[in-house]
């Protein structure tokens, strides 16, 4: 089955403590078993609501193929990381995925097109 987990970790983290967490977390689902499919850092962003009085947090999301005997593991994972303030883990159905695979093919297209820098003129009077 596929699923989707997105999860915010505390914001009071280094770049490189914040990328070793999301691959703890990547190593484990694979150690299990799971496939995974994508990983995206959506990086620190502003939170609805305070939690644990902090108001920012870095977002990551990771879609995967698996058991549903690995979320039980996953989860288990989340509550014993003091690093994770909040995650959320859902199965997709066949639309959820279709609509997740057309954006991951959006977002390497864009990747892969130069950024296009328009010339300017100068102008003198």
């Amino acid at each position: 089955m596929q699923y989707e987990t997105v999860f915010i970790l505390t914001p009071v983290l280094s770049d490189a403590q914040m990328k070793e967490a999301v691959e703890k977390f990547a190593k484990m689902l694979t150690d299990n078993g799971a496939e995974i499919v994508n990983t995206e850092e959506w990086g620190l962003r502003k939170l609805a609501y305070p939690i644990e009085k902090k108001s920012t947090g870095f977002y990551s999301l990771i879609e995967f193929n698996a058991d549903p005997q690995v979320i039980r593991k996953l989860e288990t994972e989340f509550r014993r990381d003091e690093r994770v303030l909040r995650w959320l883990t859902f199965r997709q159905d066949k639309y959820a995925a279709e609509y997740a695979a057309k954006r991951r093919a959006r977002r390497a297209q864009a990747a892969a097109q130069p950024a296009v820098v328009e010339p300017v003129e100068n102008k003198e009077d």
